[in-house]
């Protein structure tokens, strides 16, 4: 079995490697060829977190993944992950667990890609500005995504914490110099997303963390922290003034997503509303963006097809390149899982 270190994973897979296996892997769930169960969740209500775990299975490639995943938000007040995780990927003809990767890597580099990946196929060609609401240990994958999905020229990060805002963008401005993006601290919401051609939102918000009537014409708008009922960082009004509105998965949105649950509950919106999954977009099978001026919604909560392709695409390059340490075995690493 190979273990792989996030700077294991560094050595062999970028951004936009992310982004094109989160599109693969969109691709397989809208084609309905990958079986992914909906997250099992136990609540830890004592820590303000939960236990996640997200098995998935994709037959074409013969793998199976199991994601663990616990969602503790406090724990960014001790320095720490607030998505610690392992993923385990699993050969799909024999049952063996083949490989166990850094989780919380894997989890931010696919969540950050399914940004990028809409970002990609959905937002303006000319756009310069961008704008990160929450600074969390899924941000800077955020960041990193929206740099690579457009040449942006500067991104606005907002948190609520200043003094964590402006280590953070000065943190990502050094590591992410080779973009040649300008990353700057702000001291709101609304001076964030001010003009703003690219919006994330990545917090564990109860309470909408942007107005959405400030928000301009031809903008994208990502929303990835509301990953239970009772979360909404999304403002509502954007929903309204949005011509398109895109899942990862209709499915597990509908199930979880309080951005998109209680605007339905009080019927701010209804289901006609909903374009569709990314993925139909992708196999041509519903519009995208058709003019300049349409302000686009775009809200993910994660598949485990992403954890699955994504893994499985960094493992085949660490065998390929010998990264990655051994255990329990002698001999050189295993071949590649075939797709």
């Amino acid at each position: 079995m190979l273990l792989l270190s996030k700077e294991d994973i560094q050595k062999v897979f970028t951004m936009r490697d992310a982004i094109d296996a989160d599109k693969q892997a969109f691709i397989l769930h809208s084609q309905g060829k990958s079986e992914v169960p909906l997250r099992t969740k136990i609540p830890a209500p004592k820590h303000e977190g939960v236990f996640l775990f997200m098995p998935s299975y994709v037959e074409d490639l013969d793998i199976a993944a199991l994601k663990i995943i616990n969602i503790f938000p406090n724990n960014i007040d001790q320095g720490i992950p607030s998505a610690p995780a392992q993923v385990l990927l699993i050969n799909g003809s024999t049952g063996v667990v083949e490989a166990v990767l850094d989780g919380t890597y894997v989890t931010q580099l696919r969540t950050g890609a399914a940004t990028g990946a809409a970002f990609d196929v959905l937002a303006r060609q000319d756009a310069r500005i961008g704008a990160l609401i929450g600074t969390g240990g899924q941000a800077a994958t955020q960041l990193e995504a929206m740099l690579a999905a457009r040449a942006l020229e500067e991104i606005r990060v907002y948190d609520l914490n200043i003094e964590r805002t402006k280590e953070f963008a000065r943190s990502m401005q050094e590591e992410l110099s080779s973009y040649g993006a300008r990353i700057v601290a702000v001291g709101s919401s609304d001076e964030a997303i001010e003009d703003a051609d690219l919006i994330v939102t990545v917090t564990p918000s109860c309470l909408p963390v942007f107005d959405g009537n400030k928000v301009k014409a031809g903008a994208t708008v990502s929303c990835v922290g509301a990953y239970q009922p009772h979360m909404q960082e999304m403002d509502p009004v954007i929903l309204t003034r949005a011509s398109k509105i895109y899942f990862d998965s209709k499915e597990a949105v509908l199930s979880e997503s309080g951005d998109i649950l209680i605007p339905l509950a009080d019927g701010t919106i209804t289901e006609e509303d909903f374009t569709g999954d990314l993925g139909d977009l992708l196999l041509g099978k519903i519009v995208g963006r058709e003019n300049e001026d349409e302000i686009i919604v775009f809200e993910t909560v994660g598949i485990g097809t992403q954890d699955l392709v994504t893994a499985k695409t960094i493992y085949d390059r660490a065998v390929e390149k010998e990264i990655g340490l051994k255990w329990g075995e002698a001999e050189t690493p295993r071949p590649a899982i075939m797709a």
